[in-house]
């Protein structure tokens, strides 16, 4: 979870961005305006990046107004109300506190989910938990574990928000080992024949836990994807493997690992489209070059 420095530092580096980048706009007004020019709209688009990183909070509309009202005291300088330092680490406090709320919450509605899945013909209840339903039976082979397989798929939450697709990604099958994603993936599409189209409904314990991926996937989270096995690769072939929620989903330093002291921090937004990444200098550092 973000501490509230890199929170902190994170939204002032976006709202800064917006404010500069204005030329000529009203600076910190509030909600309500529509984005008309392409300035606009790019800005408009920070705040949704912003807002959705924010998601752990679960504000309402009074609170994001309190939140708005520190964010433009910050960046236009003025007089702070609160002290920072005193209340800057109760901001890791309610986010944890916040998001356990939203993981029972997941759970309690994904238990109903999972029990209806679980009802639907032709549907297998494993004892991980998962829901396997085959959609349309396959005649190739079944992949082993260490096999190297690929699919079309996409996942959604739920609500039936999509959190991914190949589709959205141009229609390439996503292509990974069956043994470096999560353990639904490993064992549902460990199930299925080449051709086969199955529903696999994955309970958190088996998917991303009570951390989830957030801002695309919150903690406690049941996901369904629907997922068709096009191929495994023959033992020798290395095909290019594609990034994808199933997957293990390296940090943000070197090898997937944790950022290195002094490295920029790097601030993940995905979602459809693919990832947006903003780079934030660590403090007492000049903000790192854009990639050419």
């Amino acid at each position: 979870m973000k501490t509230w420095k890199s929170l902190a530092t994170a939204s002032i580096a976006v709202a800064v961005v917006g404010s500069l980048a204005m030329s000529g706009c009203k600076r910190l007004t509030g909600g309500g305006a529509t984005p008309s020019s392409e300035d606009d709209k790019t800005l408009y688009t920070l705040g949704m990046l912003l807002g959705r990183n924010l998601g752990t909070f679960n504000l309402t509309a009074d609170e994001l107004e309190m939140v708005k009202s520190g964010l433009t005291d910050m960046v236009l300088k003025r007089e702070h109300k609160v002290d920072l330092d005193k209340y800057g680490p109760k901001v890791d406090a309610l986010a944890r506190k916040r998001g356990q709320e939203r993981v029972e919450i997941e759970k309690a509605h994904a238990k109903t989910f999972l029990d209806q899945a679980g009802r639907e013909a032709g549907a297998v209840v494993t004892p991980s938990g998962m829901v396997f339903r085959t959609v349309t039976p396959g005649t190739g082979a079944t992949p082993t574990p260490t096999d190297r397989v690929s699919v079309q798929y996409e996942g959604k939450l739920t609500d039936g928000t999509v959190f991914d697709s190949t589709k959205k990604r141009g229609g390439v099958p996503a292509t990974f080992p069956l043994n470096g994603v999560i353990k639904c993936w490993t064992e549902g599409v460990g199930r299925m024949k080449v051709g086969e189209k199955a529903v696999l409904t994955c309970p958190s314990a088996i998917a991303y836990g009570d951390s989830g991926r957030p801002p695309t996937i919150p903690g406690g989270a049941t996901l369904i994807f629907d997922v068709e096995l096009v191929s495994i690769a023959p033992p020798n072939q290395v095909p290019p493997q594609m990034g994808m929620p199933g997957m293990s989903t390296p940090g943000n330093g070197p090898g997937g690992g944790p950022n290195k002291p002094g490295m920029p921090m790097q601030l993940h937004m995905g979602g459809p489209g693919g990832p947006q990444r903003l780079t934030l200098p660590p403090p007492s550092q000049k903000p790192a070059a854009s990639p050419k």
